[in-house]
Parts: structure tokens; sequence; C-alpha cells
């Protein structure tokens, strides 16, 4: 269902470094660029290095599949694992936190990207946000595991998700 487009990169020489570097490109400026490649300060003239224009694209098939998922369900975390048995630390917390936060399970469902490589990459290029879990409230993007725990922590999560509707009704 997934695929990917490929790209060649574009290689400089190594004197093309140097002159850059002497302009001190700031962590910014390569963040512009996607992915960041890593520059080879060696001063050997065989290195060569990807050029930082270089830039991945979500193909429209995967664009189409994210945005179906991200729509299933008023609450959508992308994480490692499943709910029941997530495969990473940052994936079990943000699963305890929507606990905690009584989200209904009926309006919440997660998908596991270490079943599709194409979809752990695509949900990345998609929210523009280099980690996983991700969490999704009505088709807009909250954030990851860091995000979640300092909105649990000062209440704004709680209130979010109050407003959206998607805890579980008090009896």
């Amino acid at each position: 269902m997934f695929s990917r487009t490929a790209f060649s990169s574009v290689k400089y020489p190594l004197s093309h470094i140097w002159h850059y570097s002497k302009y001190k490109l700031t962590k910014n400026v390569l963040q512009a660029f996607r992915p960041v490649t890593l520059l080879n300060h060696s001063r050997h003239p065989r290195f060569q290095f990807q050029s930082i224009l270089q830039a991945r694209l979500l193909s429209s098939e995967t664009r189409a599949a994210i945005d179906k998922a991200v729509a299933s369900a008023p609450v959508v975390l992308f994480m490692k694992g499943t709910p029941e048995t997530p495969q990473c630390g940052f994936s079990r917390a943000s699963i305890q936190i929507l606990g905690l936060q009584g989200v209904d399970p009926k309006k919440f469902v997660a998908f596991n990207v270490l079943e599709d490589a194409e979809l752990r990459q695509g949900i990345k290029e998609y929210s523009d946000w280099p980690t996983i879990p991700q969490l999704y409230l009505s088709k807009e993007f909250v954030g990851g595991c860091d995000i979640l725990m300092s909105m649990h922590q000062n209440g704004e999560l709680a209130k979010m998700l109050e407003e959206k509707g998607v805890l579980v009704a008090a009896d």
C-alpha cells in the first residue's frame, strides 16, 4: 500500500564544504532541508558529502493513506507496538497518559509503525515531527511523548480532550 519514490543525491567536492563552513551554517538552516546530512570535516580530498538540498518527498499514496488513518477516529496515536504491548518506553508513556486522562477506547485508535516501514517514515514527514509516538486529535497533530507529558502535567491535555469530547462519559 505504501510506496516510496527514490531521489538521487547531488555531491559536491570537499572545497565546497569549507566555503560554506566559513559562514557557520546554523542548526536552523540545516534543519530547513530534510534529511539533514552529516558533513565530513576531514581534510582528505576524497571525501564528499550529500547535498543539504537532498530532500524526501511524501508520495501521494502515502499521504492519502495517512490522511485516512488520521481521520479514522477522533484520537489517533501512531506508536511503536500496540496499546496492549508497546515496543518502546515513549509509546508506553503516551498510552498511560491517555489512559490516565480517561480517553474513551471507542474514540481511540492506534497504528503500529513497526509493521510498515513506509508508514514509519511517512508519518514523520507528514507531521514534520521527527519522533514517534505522535498523537492526533480530531485530525490535528498534537505532538510527541514529550509534548503529551508536558500538557498532561500542566492540565492543558485534560482541557483539550474535554473540549473535543473524547473522554469516557461520567455516569
